[in-house]
This record gives structure tokens, C-alpha cells and sequence, in this order.
């Protein structure tokens, strides 16, 4: 059965331990494992100590801070759950089964964090002055988003819109392989209609990869602001989206694969277009 408030290195009365699988907070987080409860909260799971500082320290709004009862004697976990109930967040102590439940897989990480989602408003994404941004067009596999999200942090892009359906940025998988660039990157998400909306006040020039495209990505201008548009895994970039683009490029490949995984074709021309500028 769950106890009351129990004292703990954080401040006595503040901590809270959880036994119970049933447990109405531990049922609310588990939740978050799915798109539905993730859009029903606006909230999302961040897994690991390391994920969870990244956030705290980017100035995300955090409501809880579970952590496993085997590491509460941790400096490392013990600052971060100070610095959670800083920020406003609930703290949660639980055992190794319920973290097992929360984070829906063996050997999972003893802390965990439930972050609120944000987003940006698309004009307010792109008023950067000279800006470098990245498109995703229908995305569909989340550790290709995490990835491209690490790179484009890396790359110091100035924001990455999602257009269309579109993978779950705030998904477990693609939380995880974001490493923490999730809290550091500017995202917005946008469907096509608006996407098409917006493209007459759109900044600066457009280039997207596509089959069809005819320059080597190496040789178009990189001038700034410059938006780079990639399409989804399967079908590449969609047709009505590629007619907007100033330009159409091409990887070339002189082996015998006939495409590219698109975080690494992502990652090719992001720091092509980043490094033209440095």
C-alpha cells in the first residue's frame, strides 16, 4: 500500500512514496507512453537522469520527478530532485516494478521526468534574421526524428518545422534518441494546408531533396535565410511541396543503394548548408 510523505535528502514532507502499480499518479504517467494520453495532458516522458537534467536546466515546466527508491542516496539524483521541486514539480519516489511499468521496458532507467510539451508558433520561428531552418515532411519513424533533432542541434539550426502527419516528437523513441536536443531545438508543427499558406511570406529561399532534383546539393547557394525541405522515409518529398521549393537537389551516390536513411541524408546537407556559413 502507499505510504504518506517520507523524509528524504530533499526537503522533509516534499517526497512521496509509491508502492502501489494502481496508484492513480503512477496510472496518469503510464499513460504518457501512448500519443493519446500524451495529447489528452500535454505532457511527455523524459527517461534518464541525464535527459531530465538537460530539461530542468533549458527552462522546461516540469510537473513530476519519479525516481527509483535504489538510487535516492545520489548526489547527482538527489541535486536534480531539488532542482525539479525548484521548478514546481512533484517528487516522486517509487520501486523498481512500478519504474519497469512507467518507462514500459526491462532495465529501464531509475529517474524519470513528466515535462510539459512546447511548441512554437510558426511566424515566431521563423523571424530569426538570416535564419537556417529544416522542414520534415511527414516523418514517420521516431528514432529517425530523435536523431535528426540531435544533428540539427549540433548544426545550430534555428528550428525545425514538422509538416503533415507526422511521428510524435514527444514520443518515448524519439525522446530517447534526441539525447536532450529535444529541449534545445525550436520546433514547430504545421499541417500541408498551412505550410502552402505560408509559403509566399516564407523567408528566403527553399531547397529540397528530391528524386527528380537535378543539382548536387554541394552546388546551390547557401545564402541565408535558407530553408531545407526533406520528405518522408518512404515516398520522399511530396510533389505539391516540392513545386514550392526554389530548388531541387540531389545526393549522388556512386554505390549501388538506390537511397539514403533520411537522418543521414538529413545530417549531409544540414551541415553542408550550417558549415557554408560558418
Amino acid at each position: 500500500m502507499d505510504a504518506g510523505p517520507v523524509s528524504a535528502p530533499v526537503p522533509p514532507g516534499s517526497v512521496h512514496r509509491i508502492t502501489s502499480l494502481t496508484n492513480p499518479q503512477v496510472k496518469a504517467i503510464r499513460t504518457l507512453g501512448q500519443r493519446k494520453g500524451r495529447r489528452a495532458t500535454g505532457t511527455f516522458l523524459a527517461e534518464g537522469l541525464k535527459l531530465v537534467r538537460d530539461g530542468l536546466e533549458a527552462g522546461w515546466a516540469i510537473e513530476s520527478f519519479v525516481y527509483s527508491h535504489t538510487v535516492a542516496d545520489q548526489d547527482a539524483v538527489t541535486d536534480a530532485a531539488l532542482a525539479a521541486r525548484k521548478a514546481g514539480a512533484q517528487i516522486l519516489e517509487v520501486t523498481d516494478p512500478i519504474m519497469e511499468k512507467i518507462a514500459r521496458r526491462d532495465n529501464p532507467q531509475m529517474v524519470v521526468g513528466v515535462f510539459i510539451q512546447k511548441l512554437h508558433a510558426l511566424d515566431t520561428l521563423l523571424s530569426v534574421p538570416d535564419g537556417l531552418w529544416l522542414c520534415l515532411e511527414g516523418i514517420r519513424d521516431p528514432g529517425n526524428l530523435g536523431t535528426i533533432l540531435r544533428t540539427a542541434e549540433a548544426a545550430g539550426i534555428d528550428g525545425v518545422v514538422l509538416v503533415g502527419e507526422t511521428t510524435d516528437p514527444f514520443g518515448l523513441e524519439a525522446v530517447r534518441a534526441s539525447m536532450g536536443s529535444l529541449f534545445h531545438v525550436r520546433l514547430a508543427r504545421i499541417d500541408r494546408a498551412t505550410f502552402l499558406d505560408a509559403r509566399p511570406r516564407w523567408p528566403g529561399r527553399i531547397i529540397g531533396t528530391h528524386l527528380s532534383g537535378k543539382t548536387d546539393y554541394r552546388g546551390v547557394s547557401k545564402a541565408r535565410p535558407l530553408t531545407l525541405l526533406m520528405g518522408n522515409e518512404q515516398s520522399g518529398l511530396d510533389d505539391a511541396l516540392a513545386e514550392t521549393c526554389d530548388e531541387l537537389v540531389i545526393i549522388p551516390m556512386r554505390g549501388r543503394a538506390d537511397s539514403l536513411n533520411l537522418a543521414v541524408a538529413t545530417g549531409i546537407v544540414l551541415f553542408d548548408a550550417a558549415l557554408a556559413e560558418a
